[in-house]
C-alpha cells in the first residue's frame, strides 16, 4: 500500500513539474511574440473633460469615456465588492490567474453542456482591454496570461481594480463605472446606492444586453443575480439584501436631450485654443449660470412644443449675457439628441427689424434725436422699394415712434441718409462680427447673424456703451487644481456715448412699453429692445436687455420654411419675456440709462396715424457710471457730435423739424 502511495506521490510531483514546464515553455512562446517587457506600460486613460456652470454644477463630461476617474476610495465600497463578487470573488487571493476558478468553471461548464462561467480574472480582463486585440485564439489568450501576471507583479490589488473599474466598457458609450453611473442614473460613481451598484456591475457579462436604458426588467434581473452573489460572498448582510430587492435601481430620463450639451460641445471646440492638446483630465468652470440656463431651456422647449402645429415653428435658440458679456445661458435647439447644431452660436440667419438699432444710433450720432420726424412714405432706392409689415404708410412720424413701431420706410431712409456704410460701421463696432453688404436693405436686417453676436452687439445698450467679448470659459484647471488658464479683461472699451445711450435706450424702451413688442413688458422693470421678422416669415426675433442681462430669442425653421405668421412680437417676445422675469427673480431692479423706472405709468406712445406726429417726450437720464470692463483690444469710439460751424444740411433740417 505504501510502495503504491509513494509511487502515486512520485508521478505527480514529475507529471507536476513537467505540467509547469511545458505550461511556462508555451507561455514563453507566446511571450516572445510580444513587445521587450522592458517597453511594456500601461496606456494613459483618455482625459476627461469635466465642465461646471458658474455654481460648480455638472453641466457634461467630455472625452472618450464619458465620465471621470475616480479613486477606489472615492468609490462607495459595494461597487467594487458588486464587481468582484459576480466577476471574480478570489480576486484578493490568486496571481492574475486563477487556477482553482478555472477548474470550477470548466466542471460548471462541463456538467451543464455549455459555457456559463468564464474562468477569467479581473486581472486577466483588464490585460485584455489594455494591450490585446479582441480576438479569439489560443495566442491571444496565452498572452492575457503573461500580461496579466506582468501586471499583479508591478501593481498591487487595489490598483489593478481602480484601473479596471475606470477603463471597463459598461454600454451606452460609457468606459468606467462613473460615465456608466451618469448615463444610467445620472450621478455621479460616488453616490451611487446598492441596488445601482449591483445594475452597472451586472453589465460586465454583456453590456448592450443588460444595459438598463434598453431591457429594464432584463437589467434588474441581472441586478438581482449580482445582489445574491454578494451576499453568498459575504460582502452584504441579508438585510441590505433584502432592502436592495424591494428598491431596485430606476435609470433617469436621458441626459442627452439637455441643453446643456450644447454649452459642452461650445466649450470643447474653444479649449484647443485655450490649453492646446488635452493630455490629463481637466476641469472647466464656465460663466453659465444654470438655473438660467434651465429657464431658457424650459420657455424656449415647452412654448415651441405648444406652438408647433399651429405655427409651424420647429427650432429656436436662446443666448443670455451679463453686462460684461459672459454667457449665463446658452440653448441651441429644442433637443439635442435630434440635433447638435449649435443655432445660438453658428446659426447665421437675417435678424430683420432687430437690426434696425443699429440704424438708428448711426444716425443719432450724426445729430438726429428720439423726436426727429421723418414722412413714412413710399420710397424707392436702386429699384429696392421698402414695404411697412402693415402694408400702410403714417405720413410724419417721428424717430421713437418709427422705431418702437418698426417702420420700414424710415429706416431704408436713415440708412440712406447716413449711409450704408457707416451703419455696417456701427454695428461692427458695437459687436456685430458677421460680413455685412453695405446696401440700402441693410437697415431691414438683411445681412445674416448669429443670435450669440448680435446679442453680444445689444449689450452695450445695457452696460453703459461698452463693447464686450462675448465668453463662456472662465478658468480650467487639472485635478491637482493647478490653473491652466483664467479669462482676464472683459470687452472692447466705450463704443457709445453717453448722450446717445440715453436716446437709443429711450426709443427702445418705448417698443416694450408701447409698441411691437408690447408682449415682452416686464413687471416693474426698466427694460429696451426690438423684434425682428424677415420675409415670408422665416425669422421671428426678440432681443432686449435691461441693466443687468440681454437675451436674444430666435425661432424658425432648420430648412427655412415659413411659420404661419409669426412676428418678432409675437411668440419670441413672450419667450422673452418669461425668460428674463425668472432670471431676474433675485436681481434688484436698476435703472437703465435713458429710461425711467416708472416709465409705464407715463403718457404712452402715440401710435401712428392715429394722430399728428408731435414732439415726444425723451426720457434720459443722467447716464450710469458703470464700472467700465477692463479693455482687452481698443475699439473704435463713436464719432463725435458735429458742430454748428460744420453741420450738414440734413443735420439743419433734422433741428428744424424738431431733432437733436
Amino acid at each position: 500500500m505504501w510502495k503504491s502511495l509513494r509511487f502515486c506521490m512520485y508521478w505527480s510531483v514529475v507529471l507536476g513539474i513537467w505540467g509547469i514546464v511545458v505550461v511556462g515553455g508555451i507561455l514563453a512562446y507566446y511571450a516572445a511574440h510580444l513587445p521587450p517587457a522592458s517597453e511594456w506600460a500601461v496606456p494613459q486613460r483618455p482625459p476627461n473633460v469635466r465642465i461646471v456652470s458658474a455654481n460648480g454644477t455638472l453641466i457634461a463630461n467630455r472625452g472618450d469615456t464619458g465620465g471621470e476617474a475616480v479613486r477606489l476610495e472615492q468609490l462607495p465600497k459595494y461597487l467594487p465588492d458588486a464587481v468582484m463578487a459576480i466577476e471574480d470573488r478570489r480576486f484578493k487571493y490568486h496571481f492574475g490567474i486563477d487556477p482553482i476558478g478555472l477548474a470550477r468553471a470548466a466542471f460548471v461548464n462541463y456538467t451543464s453542456g455549455r459555457t456559463v462561467q468564464g474562468g477569467s480574472t479581473l486581472t486577466q480582463q483588464l490585460a485584455k482591454n489594455l494591450f490585446l486585440k479582441p480576438e479569439r485564439t489560443m495566442q491571444r489568450k496565452m498572452q492575457e496570461v503573461v500580461m496579466a501576471l506582468w501586471l499583479e507583479w508591478n501593481y498591487s490589488k487595489e490598483e489593478i481594480l481602480e484601473m479596471y473599474l475606470n477603463r471597463v466598457y459598461l454600454g451606452a458609450g460609457a468606459y468606467g463605472v462613473d460615465a456608466a453611473a451618469r448615463v444610467y442614473f445620472g450621478k455621479s460613481a460616488r453616490l451611487i446606492n446598492l441596488a445601482e451598484a449591483a445594475t452597472i456591475a451586472g453589465l460586465l457579462k454583456a453590456p448592450s444586453k443588460y444595459a438598463p436604458t434598453r431591457n429594464a426588467q432584463l437589467a434588474e434581473g441581472r441586478a438581482q443575480v449580482v445582489i445574491a452573489a454578494m451576499h453568498s460572498a459575504g460582502f452584504i448582510t441579508a438585510g441590505d439584501a433584502k432592502n436592495a430587492l424591494f428598491n431596485p435601481a430606476h435609470v433617469v430620463t436621458s441626459h442627452n436631450s439637455s441643453s446643456g450639451n450644447y454649452v459642452a460641445d461650445y466649450v470643447m471646440e474653444l479649449l484647443p485654443g485655450y490649453v492646446g492638446s488635452i493630455g490629463e483630465d481637466i476641469i472647466v468652470d464656465t460663466t453659465i449660470d444654470w438655473d438660467m440656463q434651465q429657464a431658457a431651456e424650459t420657455a424656449l422647449t415647452s412654448r415651441i412644443a405648444e406652438s408647433r402645429q399651429e405655427f409651424n415653428v420647429t427650432q429656436g435658440a436662446v443666448v443670455t449675457l451679463n453686462r460684461s458679456g459672459a454667457i449665463r445661458a446658452l440653448v441651441g435647439g429644442v433637443d439635442y439628441r435630434k440635433s447638435q447644431f449649435n443655432r445660438a452660436v453658428y446659426a447665421r440667419r437675417q435678424p430683420g427689424s432687430a437690426f434696425k438699432p443699429f440704424v438708428y444710433l448711426a444716425a443719432l450720432e450724426r445729430g438726429l434725436g428720439p423726436s426727429t420726424i421723418r414722412r413714412d412714405a413710399r420710397v424707392t432706392y436702386r429699384g429696392w422699394t421698402p414695404k411697412n409689415y402693415t402694408k400702410r404708410y403714417y405720413g410724419d412720424v417721428t424717430l421713437t415712434q418709427a422705431l418702437a413701431f418698426s417702420i420700414n420706410t424710415v429706416a431704408a431712409k436713415l440708412a440712406h441718409e447716413v449711409g450704408p456704410a457707416n451703419v455696417a460701421r456701427t454695428a461692427r463696432r458695437l459687436g456685430i462680427t458677421s460680413s455685412l453688404k453695405s446696401n440700402p436693405s441693410i437697415a431691414l436686417g438683411t445681412s445674416e447673424v448669429t443670435p450669440l453676436e448680435i446679442a453680444a452687439a445689444y449689450v452695450p445698450f445695457s452696460n453703459g456703451g461698452y463693447g464686450v467679448v462675448p465668453h463662456v470659459v472662465r478658468q480650467i484647471r487639472n485635478e491637482k487644481g493647478e490653473v491652466l488658464y483664467r479669462r482676464s479683461g472683459d470687452g472692447t472699451g466705450r463704443v457709445v456715448r453717453g448722450d446717445k445711450l440715453s436716446e437709443i435706450n429711450s426709443m427702445m424702451a418705448q417698443t416694450i412699453y408701447g409698441g411691437t413688442g408690447k408682449r415682452a413688458l416686464l413687471a416693474g422693470r426698466p427694460a429696451g429692445g426690438k423684434t425682428g421678422t424677415t420675409q415670408g416669415y422665416k425669422d421671428a426675433w426678440f432681443i432686449g436687455y435691461t441693466s443687468s442681462l440681454t437675451t436674444a430669442v430666435w425661432l424658425g425653421n432648420d430648412n427655412n420654411k415659413p411659420m404661419k405668421k409669426v412676428s418678432g412680437g409675437t411668440l419670441p417676445a413672450e419667450i422673452w419675456a418669461w425668460i428674463m422675469e425668472t432670471q431676474h427673480q433675485n436681481i434688484p431692479i436698476a435703472r437703465l440709462p435713458g429710461v425711467p423706472i416708472n416709465l409705464a405709468e407715463t403718457s404712452p406712445l402715440q401710435k401712428p396715424g392715429t394722430a399728428p406726429a408731435r414732439r415726444q417726450p425723451t426720457f434720459v437720464t443722467a447716464p450710469q457710471q458703470p464700472q467700465p470692463p477692463r479693455p482687452a483690444v481698443q475699439a473704435t469710439t463713436a464719432p463725435p457730435q458735429q458742430n454748428n460751424n460744420s453741420a450738414s444740411p440734413l443735420d439743419l433740417l433734422g433741428r428744424l423739424f424738431g431733432g437733436g
